[in-house]
Parts: structure tokens; C-alpha cells; sequence
């Protein structure tokens, strides 16, 4: 019988859990993981084959919560990705994100602002490709 896979990510207030496998699992085994996620008072999603459940939980805390539970499975923690964004500081724009500025601004600023901030200006538009 295949062990169920559970990729682990935490998220600010709760965490996430794909199951990879889950077409290869047993009823039972599908059945045990339901009972597990609804005692939570969590969610399953059979769309995206994954639950979540609104705990903050790490992933060793969420590793023994399971293993006590009864449910055989192998743990693999996954990181979430955050993309830092940078805001303008100055001008017309100032608080708004270099990447929601247009195109004719950040091309004027390459050519007329010379302060710290450059770089964020030259990394933009070498993103959009000008």
C-alpha cells in the first residue's frame, strides 16, 4: 500500500498541505485524511489535492500531530516564496511599487534621477525588457 506524501507549508496564520500522491491512495487512507483535516475543522480541496487548516503549526509540530494520528506518510516541507517589492520613496508616484509605475516615468528617471534608489529604476526596466 503507498504511503501518503504531504508537502508541508506554513502560512502567516495556518498552514497548507498537498497531497501529490492521493489518486494512488487507498479509500481508507483518503478517508483517514478527510478525518484528520475535518477534526481540525479544516478544509480539503479534491481540485488541488490539498487541505488547509487555520493553525498556526510548524512542520516538525505538524509531522508528530499526524504520525499520533495514526496516519502513515512521507513529509517534505516546501517554503513559501515571497516576492519582496520595492515602493518609490519621492515624486509624483511616491508609495507606489516600481513595478506598477509606467514605462515613460521609469525611462525619464533613468535618465534624471542619480540618487540611491538607481538600481531599483535600471532592475525594472531590465525586466520589461527596455
Amino acid at each position: 500500500m503507498a504511503k501518503a506524501k504531504f508537502i508541508f507549508t506554513a502560512l502567516h496564520n495556518s498552514f497548507k498541505v498537498k497531497v501529490p500522491n492521493l489518486e494512488s491512495l487507498s479509500v481508507t487512507q483518503i478517508q483517514e485524511i478527510e478525518a484528520f483535516v475535518k477534526q481540525r475543522k479544516g478544509i480539503f480541496d479534491f481540485a488541488s489535492y490539498s487541505f488547509s487548516i487555520q493553525k498556526r503549526l510548524d512542520f516538525k509540530s505538524f509531522q508528530e500531530l499526524v504520525t499520533l494520528s495514526g496516519i502513515d506518510a512521507l513529509f517534505e516541507e516546501e517554503a513559501l516564496k515571497v516576492k519582496k517589492r520595492e515602493r518609490i520613496g519621492f515624486g509624483q508616484y511616491k508609495g507606489m511599487f516600481y513595478d506598477e509605475l509606467p514605462d515613460s516615468y521609469l525611462l525619464w528617471l533613468l535618465g534624471n534621477y542619480h540618487g540611491p534608489d538607481k538600481k531599483h529604476i535600471e532592475q525594472e526596466l531590465k525586466k520589461r525588457g527596455k
